[in-house]
């Protein structure tokens, strides 16, 4: 995704783009994921947003987040059962995840060839392969 949205205006416009009423709560969660350009948590969103506006609830966050979702305006990873995170990068690309820190870090599509997926089931299609490559510091 080439857009870089520096204003709060440019925001609202992506979020129209995506048939998403421009909300000023949504605003400002599509504003701290697009504006960081890092893979960022539920939580760490929340506190983003309420460290400049103290106004926002926590479900708030988490039903925008789905909205968002939904209309394919981020991608969410979810690296073990209790760590999601969500990416306003919605190219196709891959993950290194550090199970010791915790961070992803892009990984450039070409840079991943994945070959043998088994047959899909019928009347489905395949809308993409998400790989995350779980790293940790060698000893």
């Amino acid at each position: 995704m080439n857009f870089q949205p520096y204003t709060r205006e440019a925001v609202a416009d992506l979020l129209r783009g995506h048939d998403i009423t421009p909300t000023h709560q949504r605003i400002e969660i599509a504003f701290v994921l697009f504006e960081k350009r890092e893979h960022l948590c539920a939580d760490q969103i929340f506190a983003l947003v309420n460290a400049r506006h103290a106004e926002t609830s926590k479900a708030t966050v988490y039903n925008t987040l789905k909205l968002f979702l939904d209309k394919r305006l981020v991608r969410e990873l979810i690296v073990d059962p209790s760590k999601v995170f969500y990416d306003p990068n919605t190219t196709p690309h891959h993950h290194f995840y550090d199970v010791d820190s915790g961070e992803l870090t892009d990984i450039p599509a070409d840079s991943v060839r994945v070959e043998g997926l088994p047959a899909l089931p019928p009347g489905v299609v395949a809308e993409g392969v998400d790989v995350i490559v779980r790293t940790r510091r060698a000893s």
